[in-house]
């Protein structure tokens, strides 16, 4: 069941008298939705002519297709047409000059409203003239009354020429002049009142409220400002929540169900009275009573809300509301169907029968069941909400802006008993609507904040930019605020944006580079093991183990690959793989290069009289001991990973605007344990190198691998104090640097010189050449 077969029989009763149009009037082609503005709903022509934009019509939730006359807006058209007619008939004011008038509805629509405004500031349109002929004029309004939300008034007030005045777009982001310059209205920001309801909670002691907001510019703005006071004045939000008039059922669900879960008793509902119309029915049903509301000047004086609240809801609800006011003459003039008759007869016969239910006879099929209209009912006699004058403030509020505009033309105009019909007039000339400007210091702009000036008044400052790092986005800030570790800010500092991720990736030069090299070593190694394989009965690939020199082979090209998984965005894989990867198949590298130097040592004692040397370093013993070796590296490693494994880390103060990606070592102890181990490693396979480097010269394998040794000594010395020196990325191309010139180092100086015997000496490549020339030295 949905929850409009849910309402309460009264809640029908009453939205079907409002929306009774929309029985009648479904297919009504006021409010169709076409790229293009229709023509004015009510004109006038005049010397003068000013835009009125109002929501004449607006969808209904359940039939967003249907549109419905709404007399809240048709009223405040009525008083603006008032207040032309008024200045028409003064002599005082703008004598002999009359305004006209081209006032659109906007349907509700932000796009429509967009597109009205185009039309009415540089409308080109054809126009009749007295003398019957057809001519082009411009239609050139110099100022736009109405827009009631602040949502469209923002999009208007952003592409908008002439000066846009609203009655009651209350958004205190409008007051920024550097984006709307040309915006100004006649009811206060809702700076003012956000901050005032703090106030008013905290008088009564409540510190703990719920917040309800409608999702748009006007309620996520004002609701932004509330809390902020509330957090200064020590006031708790236990929850806040938006909520749109077209959201799904659902949405309403979940806000009664955080209502009914909360424990608070107080609820701040910054809604528009639209918004606050849909969800009461669900509150009213769902009976959330017991709470004390404190309310936006949206709703908190609305009549129709009131009478909707048939279950006593919002019973007791303060806030603030617009001070009342009174125009004399301006409630007979709305309930006068002259005006509007004359203005528009289709408008007027859309009204007559919504107020009145009722249908005119050339209207009327055989099929209508309502009665007949005469044109001759009472208007004062009918009960709806087209007679309240209760919103009288905000009808007052259109008559001043109207009122505004025509002082301002009077001046430019310079009348006394006559205007100068000579000046030519421009929309940007209503600027005469401006209080003239008496300021110490100019209104700091958004990125900077404001400094008093030493020995001076308080109005009296300087504009001083936003430190990096720091914004202010609104005008006459006193302070700047950081932003967040990830954002930083702006050349403007007037907004945080996201700080850019550095990482050596392989598209950049350096990344691609080293990817290059290392895959160039791999396919080195692998060419090395082809023509070992293909020649690996001959005496030099046989000698010292030819099991251990493949192994070798095998080990350096995972130690050219392992170099990649430095390259590329850190993930918790990528951070724990590149350091075991590269840990252990750097000591299956020197295990296999200790063995070969042990095979040369134990090979030459094992030709002396009487030694039984050979047994005990066999090929099972090279086998066992590169095993041995490389498990040791292995329980590093994992107990490494197991303990404090590395991760993938943000560091925010390398570089001050950018975020540097890196892969924290986890545990410090473990990655200098791997290192340690290969050092250890290393530096016995020198030693034995060295030993075995006086062996004759044909047999002897180890002064390749001394060099090897001293090669990769060397490099991974000068590594510790780069690597510990370069900043972010710098430092992994280090470490890659590192891998690749000590594993270039051991294939040169152990296999290319093998190679070249092969390849271009195949005559020395003989078991006579290998078994020696003199006797060795004694070691």
């Amino acid at each position: 069941m949905t929850s409009t077969q849910r309402w309460p029989e009264q809640g029908w009763a009453f939205l079907q008298l409002l929306l009774v149009a929309s029985v009648s009037h479904a297919e009504e082609p006021v409010c169709r939705q076409r790229g293009d503005p229709e023509n004015p709903l009510l004109s006038k022509n005049g010397d003068i002519i000013l835009g009125g934009m109002f929501s004449f019509h607006t969808s209904w939730k359940e039939r967003k297709d249907t549109y419905i006359l709404n007399f809240r807006d048709l009223q405040f058209a009525q008083a603006m047409l008032f207040a032309i007619e008024e200045i028409n008939n003064s002599t005082d004011l703008l004598p002999g000059v009359s305004l006209g008038y081209k006032i659109y509805d906007t349907c509700g629509s932000v796009a429509r409203s967009v597109g009205v405004t185009l039309a009415l500031a540089d409308g080109n349109e054809n126009v009749s003239v007295p003398s019957k002929t057809s001519c082009t004029k411009h239609a050139y309004v110099q100022a736009i009354i109405g827009e009631t939300s602040s949502s469209p008034t923002i999009a208007v007030a952003t592409v908008i020429g002439p000066f846009f005045i609203s009655h009651f777009a209350t958004c205190a982001c409008l007051s920024d002049k550097t984006k709307y310059p040309s915006f100004l209205r006649t009811i206060p920001s809702d700076y003012y009142q956000s901050r005032a309801l703090a106030h008013l909670v905290k008088y009564f002691g409540w510190t703990w409220v719920g917040a309800i907001r409608t999702n748009s510019d006007y309620g996520n703005n004002g609701m932004a400002t509330f809390t902020e006071t509330a957090q200064q004045l020590g006031i708790c939000l236990e929850y806040s929540v938006s909520f749109f008039r077209t959201d799904p059922y659902a949405k309403i669900q979940r806000i009664i169900d955080i209502i009914k879960a909360s424990t608070s008793k107080v609820i701040v509902a910054f809604l528009a009275r639209a918004d606050l119309n849909v969800l009461l029915p669900e509150f009213s049903y769902h009976n959330l009573s017991g709470y004390q509301w404190i309310g936006s000047e949206s709703w908190i004086f609305d009549s129709q809300t009131a009478e909707m609240d048939i279950h006593h809801i919002l019973n007791g609800s303060i806030g603030l509301s617009i001070p009342k006011a009174h125009v004399t003459g301006l409630r007979e003039f709305i309930l006068n169907k002259k005006p509007l008759k004359s203005s528009n007869n289709e408008l007027f016969t859309q009204f007559w029968e919504t107020l009145f239910n009722c249908k005119f006879k050339e209207l009327k099929s055989s099929s209508d069941i309502q009665r007949e209209c005469t044109g001759r009912e009472d208007v004062t006699g009918v009960q709806n909400n087209f007679i309240d004058m209760s919103l009288m403030p905000i009808f007052n509020n259109v008559y001043k802006g109207v009122y505004a505009v025509a002082h301002a033309l009077h001046n430019i105009l310079s009348c006394n008993k006559t205007c100068n019909r000579n000046v030519q007039l421009d929309p940007f000339m209503v600027s005469f609507l401006l209080v003239p400007v008496s300021v110490c210091s100019e209104k700091c702009p958004p990125g900077t904040r404001k400094v008093l000036q030493k020995g001076r008044p308080v109005c009296c400052y300087d504009c001083i930019t936003c430190a990096e790092g720091e914004i202010s986005n609104i005008t006459d800030s006193v302070t700047c605020v950081r932003c967040l570790p990830e954002f930083w800010s702006n050349e403007r500092r007037d907004a945080c944006i996201k700080k850019e991720a550095l990482f050596l990736s392989y598209e950049e030069i350096m990344g691609a580079l080293l990817t290059a090299v290392s895959l160039f070593g791999a396919y080195i190694t692998i060419g090395v093991i082809l023509i070992f394989f293909k020649y690996r009965k001959t005496p030099i690939v046989r000698a010292n183990n030819s099991e251990l020199s493949f192994l070798l082979l095998f080990s350096l090209i995972l130690c050219f690959l392992c170099s990649l998984t430095f390259i590329g965005q850190p993930s918790d894989w990528s951070c724990m793989f590149r350091h075991v990867a590269f840990g252990i198949t750097f000591v299956l590298c020197i295990s296999c290069l200790l063995g070969k130097t042990m095979v040369v040592l134990m090979a030459f004692r094992a030709t002396r009289p009487g030694t039984n040397v050979k047994k005990w370093f066999g090929h099972t013993q090279q086998r066992v001991c590169v095993t041995g070796f490389t498990l040791i590296q292995v329980i590093i490693c994992i107990i490494w990973l197991t303990t404090s494994p590395p991760f993938p880390f943000k560091n925010f103060k390398e570089i001050k605007d950018k975020i540097t990606l890196e892969c924290a070592l986890g545990s410090a102890v473990g990655f200098w344990a791997v290192l340690g181990y290969i050092g250890l490693l290393a530096i016995l396979c020198f030693i034995f190198a060295f030993l075995a480097r006086k062996l004759p010269d044909n047999f002897n394998e180890a002064k390749f691998i001394t060099f090897s040794m001293l090669i990769f000594c060397a490099v991974w010395i000068t590594f510790i104090p780069a690597y510990i020196s370069s900043p972010g990325k710098f430092s992994v191309a280090v470490e890659i640097f590192a891998i690749l010139a000590s594993s270039f180092g051991l294939l040169i100086c152990i296999f290319i010189p093998k190679c070249y015997i092969i390849l271009l000496k195949p005559e020395n490549n003989t078991k006579r050449n290998m078994m020696g020339k003199k006797a060795p030295n004694s070691l």
